[in-house]
């Protein structure tokens, strides 16, 4: 019975271990095919993105998946997309950010708004719903607004390309050609295979010029 008792003591360790292990391996495989999705939908590669929007896609990439739909024409696919995001509990923060860009699309951009700024103030809140703010603000032409949400994601997100593109862009429209040319500048670094490079390049060139 002692004999027992010790190869329990040492196997409850091992177990603890193995499935500490295996919740550890798991979360960096999800995160690793988070990040090779946003660097496809970063490229341009959209198809493979919503492609990855499976049955038990994470919350991120269905809201690549939407916005590669929308990029690519497909308004109803997107819609539908967002709508995923949209169903899950009101106590996750993903619920408005899906809601918003529900709305977004339809063009209600006053509910898109409000449902935008739920996500921001929910507990726990990704970058993405500060990103969702930031696209709903430049819709509204509130550009000044628009850039300081974008900024604010690449704070938390450094690493988010498009953050630095849409801020770029709003900072532009709002006049600031200092702080458009270096999200511009990081934006090229982190994504040099975006389709809106050639974009970037003459905005930078014509800059420059000036």
């Amino acid at each position: 019975m002692n004999g027992n008792v010790k190869n329990y003591r040492v196997s409850a360790p091992m177990a603890l271990i193995a499935a500490i292990l295996l919740c550890v391996l798991g979360h960096a495989a999800s995160a690793g095919a988070q990040t090779e999705v946003r660097r496809q939908f970063e490229a341009g590669e959209y198809q493979p993105v919503i492609d990855a929007a499976g049955p038990e896609a994470e919350p991120s990439v269905l809201y690549l998946a939407a916005l590669s739909h929308q990029k690519g024409g497909a308004v109803d696919q997107a819609v539908a997309t967002a709508q995923r995001l949209a169903s899950l509990p009101e106590d996750n923060a993903w619920h408005f950010v899906g809601e918003s860009l529900v709305h977004l699309l339809g063009e209600q951009l006053d509910p898109a708004a409000a449902a935008a700024r739920r996500a921001v103030d929910a507990p726990g809140a990704p970058p993405e719903a500060h990103y969702q703010l930031g696209l709903v603000l430049a819709r509204q032409q509130q550009f000044r607004e628009a850039a300081a949400a974008f900024d604010h994601v690449s704070e938390i997100d450094p690493a988010n390309a498009y953050a630095y593109y849409y801020a770029g862009l709003m900072h532009q429209r709002a006049k600031r050609t200092d702080l458009m040319a270096v999200r511009f500048e990081r934006f090229l670094k982190l994504a040099p295979s975006a389709p809106e490079r050639p974009e970037v390049q003459q905005i930078m060139r014509t800059v420059r010029g000036r």
